[in-house]
């Protein structure tokens, strides 16, 4: 399990990685994290750092589930609903946040690959 703390405007935000987080995002959302972070990264890196506006909305809506989960997974007080979460923020850039957001899930996935593959030895 890993955690980031990221400010999103004046607001710390705390966000956490773990295996729970697919199936957490799985139940919410119906679809898959793999798929969607796989998507996501596309597009972030074909976009070369453009602002939020030139994204997909589709890939926005990825970007707002994945960081809500990845919150809701850290603290489960935050509110119930997206809407409710992200209302708390000021107007902010996605590109700010998503690198973060993709580094602390792959951070998570090498961490995971590397337990793998020394649990059989």
């Amino acid at each position: 399990m890993i955690e980031k703390t990221v400010k999103i405007g004046d607001t710390d935000v705390k966000f956490r990685s773990s295996a729970s987080v697919p199936r957490l995002y799985r139940i919410k959302f119906g679809r898959d994290i793999f798929q969607d972070l796989s998507r996501l990264e596309k597009s972030y890196m074909e976009k070369g750092g453009e602002e939020a506006s030139a994204m997909e909305i589709e890939d926005l809506e990825i970007f707002e589930n994945v960081a809500y989960i990845m919150a809701f997974h850290a603290d489960p007080t935050i509110p119930k609903t997206i809407d409710e979460w992200l209302e708390q923020f000021e107007m902010f850039s996605i590109y700010e946040i998503l690198p973060e957001i993709l580094e602390l899930w792959g951070t998570n996935l090498i961490t995971d690959v590397e337990a793998k593959k020394t649990s059989g030895k």
